[in-house]
């Protein structure tokens, strides 16, 4: 068995591709380069292929996270032309490399940096003092959907964001970056941060006109990984 870990970058249409759909789309991938993924074991076996952490719809990003296992050992040359080459567009591989490690890379995930950009002029008003004083806010209370009973539940996200800051974007317009939890101990989503932010600021724009990019996931790995 031969574990390898693939950073991609995934822009244009197909960030409105589902996580579902987007793991079809890299076993269909494999299968077309010639590439054998180990498989589980059980009445429904499946490729030994994850994602680090699912990509929330809409959601461009620049290194996403694919931890697969293979039956034999793959060059860097395989994954980056023949593998490439099956991906649709919109989705490059930005390099690979080999785990010897068993742990998976999802269980090491703590946080999420994120570039958010509004649809609003930068200099319309002193946007850094605002989220200064947004972030100082003892309290950040938002309406969260709870996954199990679908009821709204107020929930307090201020300990959550480790990070909010605020600079001029692409054409003179907002964006503020983001260091958010994320993973399986303390996660949360940008989009409770945006609706929350949008309240304190007044700013008035659909949600459709707000762009979110996932820039990278902060894994404070105990092992190497040896890019190829």
């Amino acid at each position: 068995m031969f574990k390898y870990v693939l950073e991609f970058s995934k822009r244009g249409y197909i960030k409105y591709t589902s996580h579902l759909d987007l793991q079809r789309i890299m076993k269909r991938a494999f299968r077309r380069a010639g590439i054998e993924l180990q498989y589980s074991r059980g009445y429904n076996p499946h490729p030994r292929m994850s994602l680090a952490q699912p990509l929330s719809l809409g959601y461009e990003a620049d290194a996403e996270w694919l931890e697969i296992e293979t039956e034999e050992p793959v060059s860097a040359h395989r994954f980056l032309t023949e593998l490439q080459k099956n991906f649709p567009e919109g989705i490059q591989i930005v390099r690979c490399g080999e785990i010897k490690e068993k742990k998976s890379l999802a269980a090491s995930v703590s946080g999420a940096v994120y570039t958010v950009c509004f649809p609003v002029p930068y200099y319309r008003e002193d946007f850094p003092a605002i989220t200064k004083r947004y972030l100082e806010q003892k309290q950040i209370i938002v309406q969260k959907k709870q996954k199990k009973s679908k009821e709204l539940r107020e929930v307090d996200i201020r300990e959550k964001i480790r990070t909010m800051t605020t600079e001029e974007g692409c054409r003179g317009k907002l964006r503020i970056r983001l260091e958010l939890d994320c993973g399986s101990a303390s996660n949360l989503s940008p989009e409770l941060v945006i609706r929350s932010f949008l309240d304190f600021t007044g700013i008035s724009c659909r949600r459709y006109e707000i762009d979110v990019t996932r820039n990278g996931l902060i894994l404070p790995l105990d092992y190497a990984i040896r890019w190829m």
